[in-house]
């Protein structure tokens, strides 16, 4: 007898949580491909270690906390230092019924419009380039006219910078 209140296998848990956990990512890292891999590498990791029989509140927490993990190594790679943007008491309505709306908040959208324009013309179109308008590093390099490589380049001062600025802006 399966009780109402926990899964009745991992098809379950990831078809009712993948779109509220790839939103919650979403509205983190600002462009789908991101999202999308950090959505799959949360569900891998959670895989071995969470239970079925614990309830869906439970399992929801715990996909909270792991994503919290992930993103904190995400940004540890993208940009050289761990960012841990997900609170597990304040972001637990991404996981909860019915999920909020996929869009950004206005107050998330001023913020980045606010780190944008603190940055020089060449970092900030890198960024909106790859992160608002979801290009490659190919295709921004190409509306850029620079090489991959020094797209990259630009790409990675850019988000130290913007990290920076905001960083600023909290405190």
């Amino acid at each position: 007898m399966l009780d109402a209140n926990t899964y009745p296998d991992w098809e379950a848990v990831y078809r009712d949580n993948v779109s509220r956990l790839y939103g919650l990512m979403y509205s983190r890292v600002g462009n789908r491909a991101d999202a999308e891999d950090l959505t799959a590498e949360v569900f891998r990791a959670a895989l071995k270690p969470l239970r079925l029989a614990a309830s869906k509140g439970e399992v929801r927490s715990y996909l909270l906390v792991t994503a919290r993990t992930v993103l904190a190594s995400h940004w540890r790679r993208t940009l050289g230092q761990p960012v841990t943007m997900i609170d597990p008491d304040v972001d637990v309505e991404w996981l909860s019924d019915p999920p909020p709306e996929g869009n950004p908040t206005t107050e998330s959208t001023e913020r980045v419009g606010q780190i944008l324009s603190a940055l020089p013309d060449r970092y900030r179109q890198i960024l909106e380039l790859r992160f608002l308008h979801a290009s490659s590093l190919k295709e921004a390099a190409e509306v850029m006219n620079v090489s991959v490589g020094n797209a990259k380049v630009l790409q990675h001062r850019a988000l130290q910078m913007a990290s920076s600025v905001a960083m600023e802006m909290d405190s």
